[in-house]
């Protein structure tokens, strides 16, 4: 049996092929597989078991599924619309600097140099009710007398995770919003101020449809890293008080390793991804609609 001669440049890069195949592709097809299985890390027998989309039906017919899913969304509506107006603002100061700019780019990537482990110890510890920073001001100030169990009330523990979540990633809107700033012509915007329009009207109808598409941009690499949100609740809150904060992947991991039940874990993951390819879908048509409108308008 003859086998066909490889080309150098595919050789060269069988090797990373090879690699990819078994540390990507592999585990994919196994988690899929195992998805309509009703396999339990304590009975790894339960693998060859195959039960159709029944693990499928069970997650999309969930209630507590579901809840963590619109607590997804509550938290991703309010992080993506808060870092947004945020980025805006430090792009717009940060681009009317005259002296000191360079170091002031370098101050807004700041946040980005932590690890969301290491974000969710530093406000764990912030909104601590006993030695929190953020009681000690409270009471220093007067404007509480007792410790607010910001981590243990359901609402507030959202909040604090909220908050986490737009400090260490705010940056990226600024990022990305100051780069178009620092692209943009400046013809049109001097030609309105020309006609007598005010700086809210420039910003709304000149400035703003510019930099839509770069602000598109942050929002679908955030939505994707928001909807999968991890790291920062399994560390403030573990998902607790009484599930209040319970998101997706939270959900996911405490089915797969506290409950034991992978394959139900990676039928709901399936499913997330599947949601999180919707959103990214809207985005991106929100940027191909904001690029035409550039292009007609530009």
């Amino acid at each position: 049996m003859k086998f066909p001669k490889l080309s150098a440049p595919t050789l060269l890069l069988l090797p990373a092929i090879i690699v990819l195949a078994a540390v990507i592709v592999l585990p994919l097809l196994f988690s899929l597989y195992s998805s309509f299985t009703p396999f339990r890390l304590t009975k790894p027998e339960t693998i060859w078991v195959v039960i159709g989309f029944r693990n499928y039906v069970s997650a999309l017919t969930s209630l507590e599924f579901w809840t963590a899913f619109g607590r997804t969304v509550l938290l991703l509506t309010i992080a993506l619309n808060a870092e947004m107006f945020l980025g805006l603002g430090v792009a717009m100061l940060v681009n009317k600097a005259t002296r000191g700019q360079r170091l002031l780019r370098t101050l807004m990537m700041f946040p980005m140099m932590f690890s969301p482990v290491l974000v969710g110890f530093q406000f764990k510890f912030l909104f601590n009710d006993n030695i929190g920073f953020v009681n000690n001001v409270l009471q220093s100030l007067g404007i509480t007398t007792s410790a607010i169990p910001w981590l243990i009330d359901g609402n507030l523990a959202l909040f604090s995770i909220i908050v986490a979540e737009i400090w260490s990633s705010t940056s990226v809107f600024a990022i990305l919003i100051l780069a178009g700033l620092l692209a943009m012509p400046q013809e049109p915007v001097e030609a309105a101020r020309v006609d007598g329009c005010t700086p809210w009207q420039t910003f709304r109808y000149v400035t703003w449809p510019y930099l839509m598409p770069f602000a598109m941009i942050a929002m679908t690499i955030r939505s994707l890293d928001v909807a999968r949100a991890y790291d920062i609740v399994k560390i403030m809150t573990d998902g607790g008080p009484a599930k209040r904060t319970e998101l997706l992947w939270t959900l996911v991991g405490r089915t797969a390793y506290s409950d034991a039940r992978m394959g139900m874990a990676n039928a709901m993951a399936y499913i997330s991804i599947l949601l999180s390819i919707l959103f990214t879908v809207y985005f991106f048509r929100k940027l191909a609609a904001a690029r035409q409108q550039i292009g007609a308008e530009w």
